[in-house]
């Protein structure tokens, strides 16, 4: 039997996970797959170290997060029954003022990771699951968290505070930011391409989208803050919101907090401003009014939190797209791109459309790339550094 590494991913409405082999080096993994659309017509996809899909199944309506863990535990002991797993990673969404590096979960770990729900609530209990589930199938097992939120404790102290009693900021009242893993994996990427240094503005577009200014490798500030509701507009999560819109809710419409928590993270976004779907892929390109008010929406604010971004940094060296919008939604990069004019930025359209590696015009102000993320990677190689050989 050979040493594995085995990863674990889970956010708001979906399941990642891949199984890489050390003796491999961590380059890709044996075996990946992913869970998505948990709630309603969730399916899982299994892919080998070739990219083929090796296993596909549909879940019954309604599957959980518990659900697809299952699913996926059955895959590997079906397809990796000679495969040891010696660590898990998992990918912790919020770590909270003090976890700025990976650790090994014990039970303390778990316990302050659970006490970090009630700010995190889309995606902390079903990282926590995610643990649990993963002690039961491996028992004895090194399980490795690596936060979302640790690649931002580097920002200067002034960019974490909020302008709120000092008393609520040492509570934990403070800008967190997310999607680090994310930005962590990018900047490898740049590190390896010559292109380390210098002033990065990351775009993580997807299903929940931040944006995140970076000097030399570094966080600066970030368009998450407190939680991942905030910065910009997503599938089915408000982004910004003025806080008197939530004393409304509570004082005016008679809401109470669960209510507001469901309205302002599963309800709001492209979900509510199209009034039919939370996914860009089915927006771009619709004829319908709502559908491309949404688009515009999105677009708008979007823009306003890229020269935010840039303002951070005190100009612009290169502009990175990722995620699920950022690597695929030509028409959003083109838009977004096409609203930067005014710092210089020039786009190439064909290159563009064909979502190349570089699609910046020549004369463009800065680079404009389109990265890959691969959180996987990140939280393979953290959790590789804990197997003791």
């Amino acid at each position: 039997m050979s040493d594995h590494v085995l990863t674990l991913n889970a956010g708001s409405s979906s399941i990642k996970f891949a199984l890489y082999a050390l003796a491999e080096g961590l380059r890709a993994p044996w075996l990946s797959g992913l869970a998505e659309g948990l709630g309603a017509g969730a399916r899982l996809k299994v892919r080998d170290g070739a990219g083929a899909t090796v296993a596909e199944r549909s879940l019954h309506d309604g599957a959980t997060h518990d659900d697809a863990l299952d699913a996926i535990l059955a895959v590997l002991r079906d397809r990796a029954a000679d495969a040891r797993v010696a660590a898990v990673g998992h990918r912790i969404v919020h770590g909270g003022a003090d976890f700025d590096h990976p650790l090994a979960i014990d039970d303390a770990l778990l316990e302050a990771i659970v006490a970090l729900e009630p700010l995190a609530p889309l995606h902390q209990p079903h990282n926590a699951a995610g643990v649990r589930a993963a002690r039961h199938a491996f028992p004895g097992v090194t399980q490795v968290a690596v936060f979302d939120t640790a690649f931002h404790r580097a920002q200067p102290a002034l960019n974490q505070r909020f302008a709120v009693p000092r008393e609520l900021h040492e509570a934990g009242v403070r800008r967190y930011g997310f999607h680090g893993i994310s930005y962590e994996s990018i900047c490898a990427q740049l590190a390896a391409l010559g292109e380390g240094a210098g002033r990065t503005v990351v775009a993580h577009l997807g299903h929940g989208a931040s944006m995140c200014a970076i000097r030399d490798g570094s966080s600066v500030a970030t368009t998450m803050t407190f939680s991942p509701l905030d910065g910009l507009p997503m599938g089915t999560r408000c982004g910004r919101l003025d806080a008197a819109v939530v004393l409304y809710l509570l004082q005016q419409r008679g809401m109470d907090a669960e209510r507001i928590a469901r309205l302002l993270y599963r309800e709001s976004g492209l979900l509510a401003l199209s009034g039919r779907t939370g996914e860009m892929r089915e927006l771009v390109g619709s004829d319908d009014p709502a559908a491309r008010e949404a688009v515009d929406y999105y677009v708008e604010h979007a823009s306003r939190e890229l020269a935010a971004m840039v303002a951070a940094l005190g100009g612009l060296d290169r502009l990175v797209f990722t995620g699920g919008i950022g690597e695929n939604a030509a028409p959003i990069r083109a838009r977004l791109v096409g609203r930067a004019a005014w710092m210089g930025l020039r786009l190439d359209a064909a290159a563009n459309d064909r979502s190349a590696e570089r699609i910046e015009a020549p004369g463009s102000a800065a680079l404009v790339r389109v990265m890959r993320t691969d959180e996987e990677g990140v939280i393979a190689r953290h959790a590789a550094r804990f197997v003791t050989r």
